[in-house]
């Protein structure tokens, strides 16, 4: 509520006297930049997308939703703030074979051969599992079974299974094979303050700033991150058939509606299709 706070001192509103006019204001507020800084300094901050925009109402909402509850002076009801309607972006999940090269480069990209091996095995993992970034760099030696399958709890403490496939198998083996240590985290850097420590592993900083650079190598143009390993994982099962359902388990969603936003039909595969089903599609 600091920002609203901002709002009201700097446009000399009273919030007794709130009306819809005022919140329509706010809005404009939000999404122009020209906001406090979180250092406490007035100036141009990036402007907020409507997703933003939506939270900061919301919290405004739930703001007034408790004055009403605790018998508090309202000034304005709830449902009067209405959130801003968030644009659709174009989906963007690299093809198969993009997201494939990427995680094959670090054998090429990576001068030391226990580092090749090691971000090999990450972006293996991630992609055939589906896990979040934070959920690979967490994992232990003793999560994974002789099957390949592993036990996570994931975000929000909610537990499931995820499985590795033979390829990913074949790249942790042989990663494993080249440890010598007895660290009980399945990643650990090689290199920094903490290489001695014997509960070190390695940082999801570090893969996100690994694959930023195999993917500036490859010249991918697709934005690209490890959650976009994610969302290629949930993408090309969806496109072979994969139930939906099952993706949800996969991914550790609470909702089905989240791991539809995940899915998203590659450019190819739409072309693909629209050629397939088109009933004018032949001369």
């Amino acid at each position: 509520m600091r920002v609203f706070d901002n709002f009201l001192t700097e446009s000399r509103f009273e919030f007794p006297s709130l009306t819809k006019r005022e919140v329509t204001y706010y809005k404009a507020y939000l999404a122009s930049g020209d906001r406090e800084t979180a250092s406490g300094e007035h100036g141009d901050v990036k402007s907020l997308d409507a997703r933003s925009v939506n939270r900061m109402l919301s919290a405004l909402r739930s703001y007034l939703k408790y004055l009403i509850d605790m018998d508090l002076p309202c000034p304005l009801a709830p449902d009067a703030i209405q959130l801003t309607k968030a644009t659709k972006k174009h989906p963007q999940v690299a093809e198969l074979e993009a997201l494939t090269t990427l995680v094959e480069s670090p054998s090429a990209f990576e001068s030391d051969p226990r580092v090749a091996a090691r971000n090999r095995a990450i972006l293996e993992v991630l992609l055939a599992t589906g896990m979040r970034i934070s959920e690979v760099c967490n994992l232990k030696r003793t999560q994974i079974d002789n099957t390949g399958r592993i036990f996570i709890t994931g975000k929000g403490r909610k537990q499931r299974f995820v499985y590795l496939t033979e390829r990913a198998r074949l790249h942790l083996d042989t990663y494993l094979a080249g440890r010598n240590d007895n660290a009980p985290a399945l990643f650990i850097p090689y290199a920094g303050r903490n290489v001695n420590n014997p509960r070190r592993r390695i940082s999801t900083n570090y893969v996100q700033e690994r694959i930023k650079h195999y993917r500036q190598k490859l010249r991918i143009n697709v934005p690209t991150s490890a959650h976009s390993l994610r969302h290629g994982f949930a993408t090309y099962l969806a496109e072979e058939g994969a139930n939906p359902a099952a993706l949800q388990i996969l991914l550790g969603h609470e909702s089905l509606e989240t791991t539809t936003r995940y899915v998203h039909a590659s450019d190819r595969y739409a072309e693909e299709t629209h050629k397939k089903y088109h009933p004018r599609a032949n001369p």
